[in-house]
């Protein structure tokens, strides 16, 4: 069996697990990846997944400079990829092991999230207050001030806005739901898009946001965002994940109680939000030891 149909019949496996197209992509990536990587050292793979391909396989990832949260999500896959191997019967063990195999990062030496400064973010505001479009103005706004994922702004369904007591319904990882309160910034923004929206041909589509091909697709928010960090003039990329790093950064330095950024962030658990957001950054370690 060739690596291109065992990464197909592992896609689809997911696909019928209820995975998220998003997930089922990384995943698949990750075994492509890992695949490939056999073929290069010789090896024929045939679904007998061993303890020493994986091992090989982690070491030659940190060898070649990936982060540890990169390492991780690939062994993350891989151990995904074992079990289904394990139920098709091709291999016997369960050789992922993840408290062996991710990537322990000393305390006080974690990668620091990237997050816009507040300068950056005020000339993307007076650029998108000035000449955006009032989709890609509200995008932006929902955006900066929900921190929800690039996926779940794109399933945003019209009857998930509230504008009575201004909330919006998410639908998140795994199904789970959660509302977010809406600043009025975003509401505004929203409520201006929607006589444009119901110009376009897919005015009868159930999602909010739209694209020339209907709903908005991810690969269109990736460039509406690079079109307007040229023309704001700023030196970063602006990538989805950043605005929800900056969102729950910003809460965590006004103070706001962790599980509730956990809630509105829709973290699986307390920890995740700990580990990605308390995290001492540069800046702050130069400072405390600046006062001895």
């Amino acid at each position: 069996m060739s690596n291109q149909t065992l990464t197909e019949q592992f896609a689809q496996y997911l696909k019928e697990d209820g995975k998220r197209l998003p997930t089922i992509q990384s995943y698949a990536g990750d075994v492509n990846g890992f695949l490939t990587y056999l073929q290069q050292m010789g090896t024929d793979f045939d679904g007998n997944l061993k303890r020493f391909h994986i091992t090989s396989y982690r070491n030659r990832l940190v060898e070649d400079g990936y982060e540890a949260s990169t390492v991780n999500k690939k062994i993350n896959s891989l151990q995904a990829f074992n079990r289904w191997l394990i139920d098709r019967g091709m291999t016997v063990d369960a050789v992922v092991d993840l408290r062996k195999d991710r990537v322990k990062t000393a305390a006080g030496s974690e990668k620091q999230v990237e997050v816009f400064s507040e300068k950056q973010l005020e000339r993307l505001l007076f650029c998108i207050q000035g000449g955006a479009n009032t989709r890609d103005r509200a995008i932006v706004l929902t955006l900066l001030y929900t921190g929800i994922r690039v996926s779940e702004l794109c399933e945003i369904k019209l009857r998930y806005l509230d504008f009575l007591i201004n909330h919006l319904k998410i639908v998140g990882k795994g199904g789970k739901v959660r509302e977010v309160p809406l600043k009025p910034e975003v509401t505004e923004g929203i409520k201006a898009y929607l006589p444009d929206r119901a110009d376009s041909k897919y005015a009868q589509s159930e999602n909010l946001f739209l694209g020339q091909r209907g709903p908005l697709q991810r690969d269109a928010v990736n460039t509406l965002l690079e079109r307007l960090a040229d023309k704001a003039g700023l030196d970063v990329r602006l990538k989805p994940h950043t605005f929800r790093h900056t969102f729950c950064t910003r809460l965590v330095k006004k103070g706001v109680p962790l599980p509730v950024i956990s809630k509105l962030a829709g973290h699986s658990s307390i920890e995740t939000t700990a580990r990605f957001y308390l995290s001492t950054s540069k800046e702050d370690k130069i400072q405390a030891v600046s006062v001895l």
